[in-house]
C-alpha cells in the first residue's frame, strides 16, 4: 500500500475551476508547487475509493434516458452490442460512468477532456501528410472537464478488458496502474517542454514500432501498421457499393446500413443539399476548394459503434469529375455526457464542440473535419470514413504483455492530449514522482470494474424481463 497524503478525504471539490486555475505565466516551479499544495485538500490516495452513493440512479433508467432523440428502430441494436460482455457494456455506458465520476474526488483542474476515454477510443489514423500516428480518435463527448475523469475511465477500461481475457485481478490492476504511470511520467516530461514542443509532439507509427521490446512485438506492430494503411475509402467503397442503372449506389445492409425512403423523408434531397452547404461553410477556404471538386452520389444511414447506436449517422459517397471516390461520415453530435456535471459547452453547435475539442486534443486531424446543423436543428460533425483508422482489439485474446504495452501507449497519449489544453506543470505537481496516485487509481479501477459488472448484469436481467429490447446483428466492419 502506497503512503497516503496527510489530509482528510473529500468526495469531490465544491467548484470546478477553469482550465488554468493558476496563471500560466508563473514559473514552472511555482505551478509545480501549487499543484503539490492541492494534495492538502484532495489527497492522492482519496482517488482509490469507489462507493456508490445512496441515491445512485437505476443504471437501466440512465441508459433509457440516453436514448432520447435516437432512432427508435436502432435502439435495440445498441443494447445488443452492449450485451456480449462487461467490456462492451462499459463502452456503451459513458453517460452512466460520467454520473458516477462526478461523485469522485477532483482537484478542480480542467483540461479538454475526451469524455469517453476507453482503450478502444485510441488507435492509428492518417495525418493530412499521409503519415500514420497513434492518438485518441473519438470525441463525441469532449468537453472541458476535470482531468481525473479521463484518467479514471481509461484505467477502468483496462481493468475490465483484462478481466474479459481472463487475466487475474492482480494483472488487471497492474494494467490500470501501468496506464496511469505512463500518463504521470509523460505529463511531467511535457511540463518541462515549451508550448510549441508540446504542440508539435506526436506518436507516429515508426516510433511505436521502434519502442517494441522484442522482435515478436515489433513484427506484430509492423503487421498492424500495414493493415491500417489498407483501411482507406478507396479500398472500402467497392465492398459497400454496387452499380444500379449505370450509377454507383451504397448497398443496403439493414439494420446497420440502409437508405432513407422518400416516403419517410420526401424532402430528403433539399435537406441534404442544405446540410452540405452548411458543412462547406465550416471548412477553411482551402478545404472548401478541395470539397467543391466532389459531388454527392449517394447517402445512407449507418448504425455505428456501441454508445452511438441510434444517433443519426450518415455515410455519403462522393465522386470527383474523374470518378475518384470520397466517403464522408456525418455523425450526429448530441450534448456531451459530461455536460450535466461539467457545465455546458461554449459552442452553441455540438458539432463545432466536437471539432474544436478534437483539434485541441489530437496531434493532427482529418482535413475534411467540419460541422453542420440540419434543418431540424440536429447537429453533426463530419470526417472521412476509414482514413487508415484502426484500434487495437486487446479484448480479443491479447497476451498480458500486449495489454501492458498498450496501456503504456494509451497513458502517454492521454498525457499529450491533456498537456495541449491544460497545465501540465500544475497536474504534475499534484501527481508527483512517486506511484501514490497510480496505485490509488489501480484500486479504483478494480472497484469500479465490480460496479460495471453489477450494472452489466442489471442490463442482462432487464433484457430477460422484457424491460428493454435487444437485437444482436452481424458485425459490419
Amino acid at each position: 500500500m502506497p503512503a497516503s497524503d496527510e489530509a482528510p478525504q473529500k468526495r469531490k471539490t465544491e467548484k470546478v475551476e477553469s482550465m488554468a486555475s493558476v496563471p500560466m505565466f508563473r514559473s514552472r516551479d511555482e505551478r509545480i508547487a501549487a499543484g503539490k499544495a492541492l494534495r492538502d485538500s484532495v489527497p492522492r490516495q482519496s482517488h482509490a475509493a469507489w462507493e456508490p452513493p445512496a441515491n445512485r440512479r437505476d443504471p437501466i433508467d440512465i441508459l433509457k434516458a440516453s436514448n432520447q432523440d435516437r432512432l427508435a428502430e436502432l435502439v435495440p441494436i445498441r443494447y445488443g452490442r452492449m450485451l456480449p460482455s462487461p467490456f462492451t457494456f462499459l463502452r456503451g455506458s459513458a453517460g452512466l460512468m460520467a454520473a458516477d465520476l462526478a461523485n469522485t474526488p477532483t482537484t478542480g483542474l480542467r483540461v479538454q477532456a475526451c469524455g469517453d476515454c476507453h482503450l478502444l477510443n485510441f488507435g492509428l489514423f492518417a495525418t493530412p501528410e499521409r503519415n500514420l500516428i497513434f492518438d485518441i480518435n473519438d470525441f463525441d463527448e469532449t468537453l472541458p472537464a476535470p482531468w481525473e475523469w479521463d484518467v479514471k475511465r481509461l484505467a477502468v477500461s483496462f481493468a475490465v478488458a483484462a478481466r474479459d481475457i481472463k487475466l487475474s485481478d492482480k494483472r488487471a490492476e497492474a494494467a490500470a496502474v501501468e496506464c496511469v504511470r505512463a500518463y504521470r511520467e509523460r505529463l511531467r516530461e511535457f511540463s518541462k517542454m515549451s508550448p510549441l514542443e508540446v504542440w508539435y509532439d506526436r506518436l507516429d507509427a515508426q516510433t511505436i514500432i521502434d519502442m517494441a521490446p522484442d522482435e515478436q512485438i515489433r513484427e506484430f506492430r509492423e503487421e498492424i501498421v500495414a493493415r491500417a494503411r489498407q483501411r482507406i475509402g478507396d479500398y472500402l467503397y467497392p465492398q459497400i457499393s454496387e452499380e444500379v442503372a449505370g450509377r454507383r449506389r451504397l448497398i443496403d445492409q439493414p439494420p446497420v446500413l440502409f437508405h432513407v425512403a422518400k416516403e419517410v423523408e420526401p424532402e430528403q434531397h433539399a435537406i441534404v443539399q442544405e446540410a452540405l452547404e452548411d458543412y462547406r461553410l465550416s471548412l477553411p477556404d482551402d478545404r472548401r476548394i478541395l470539397f467543391d471538386r466532389y459531388s454527392l452520389e449517394d447517402i445512407v444511414i449507418k448504425a455505428v459503434g456501441i454508445g452511438s447506436v441510434g444517433t443519426r449517422c450518415f455515410v455519403g459517397l462522393f465522386f470527383s469529375a474523374e470518378n475518384h471516390p470520397l466517403l464522408l461520415q456525418f455523425k450526429q453530435a448530441c450534448p456531451s455526457v459530461l455536460e450535466p456535471y461539467a457545465g455546458r459547452s461554449q459552442y452553441e453547435k455540438h458539432g463545432q464542440r466536437v471539432v474544436v475539442g478534437q483539434r485541441l486534443m489530437q496531434s493532427a486531424s482529418d482535413i475534411f473535419l467540419g460541422w453542420l446543423r440540419g434543418r431540424h436543428g440536429r447537429d453533426f460533425y463530419v470526417r472521412q470514413l476509414r482514413d487508415m483508422k484502426m484500434s487495437a482489439r486487446i479484448e480479443e485474446g491479447a497476451s498480458e504483455q500486449k495489454v501492458m504495452l498498450y496501456a503504456e501507449l494509451c497513458g502517454r497519449t492521454l498525457a499529450h492530449a491533456h498537456a495541449r489544453s491544460g497545465d501540465a506543470a500544475l497536474i504534475s505537481g499534484y501527481l508527483g514522482k512517486s506511484d501514490v496516485f497510480d496505485q490509488a487509481i489501480g484500486e479504483f479501477a478494480l472497484a469500479y470494474a465490480d460496479q460495471n459488472e453489477r450494472d452489466y448484469e442489471a442490463l442482462v436481467e432487464a433484457v430477460k424481463a422484457g424491460r428493454v429490447e435487444s437485437l444482436v446483428e452481424k458485425d459490419l466492419d
